[in-house]
């Protein structure tokens, strides 16, 4: 099962690409909020005295390439070699590498930081104490990780994405309280909720927590 819906995710994500990297190339300028979390995580990595941070599942690299010129040494994993050709292609000064979240081929404590900006998503229930184990593993003592996601109580299957390609993806939408509940499961103890688009159709939510 796990093979299956890391397999779709990955076909859907490299048949949509494209069209995806064009619609967020130029999407945090507008984006106030997230910026304003992003500044955060990386003012707590300065914190925790600096040093790698992954960027989990992190698409064309638009969010690594920000961290960047906020001082901090981010690096990109992502699941669809597609995406990641798109960010070293679009970002060629950084480090992106094609990796599962459910496997992480980073060693123990390797990293000060970590985010999943929207990449926990498709990562079905059954699959996210697995996941957040990995990133418990990989992240230093006292170190930030950074989580955002749709908030909600159901999951749908997208079957058209980005330019209208087909996908073959499940969403999951997540109320703060479950997630912030799996994260200290993992070790995590939590710091900060932000509530984003509270009155639009589909709001989001970030915790950011310490290991």
């Amino acid at each position: 099962m796990t093979q299956s819906w890391l397999a779709d995710t990955r076909t859907s994500y490299d048949t949509v690409a494209g069209s995806y990297a064009d619609l967020v190339r130029d999407s945090l300028p507008q984006q106030p909020e997230l910026r304003a979390a992003l500044a955060l995580f990386a003012d707590l990595v300065g914190a925790a005295g600096g040093g790698p941070v992954a960027d989990i599942g992190c698409g064309p690299g638009h969010v690594s390439a920000h961290l960047r010129t906020l001082g901090v040494d981010a690096f990109g994993i992502d699941l669809s070699p597609t995406m990641i050709d798109i960010a070293r292609r679009e970002h060629p000064g950084l480090r992106f590498e094609v990796g599962s979240m459910t496997a992480l081929q980073l060693g123990e404590a390797s990293v000060t930081g970590l985010l999943a900006f929207w990449s926990l998503i498709h990562i079905p229930d059954e699959a996210i104490p697995g996941v957040l184990a990995q990133f418990h593993r990989v992240v230093r003592p006292g170190g930030p990780l950074l989580v955002g996601f749709h908030v909600g109580s159901e999951s749908t299957l997208k079957t058209q994405g980005y330019g209208g390609h087909p996908m073959n993806v499940h969403v999951h939408r997540r109320q703060p309280s479950r997630v912030a509940t799996w994260l200290r499961d993992a070790g995590f103890t939590l710091t900060t909720q932000m509530l984003l688009d509270l009155d639009q159709p589909r709001p989001g939510a970030i915790l950011v927590a310490r290991r």
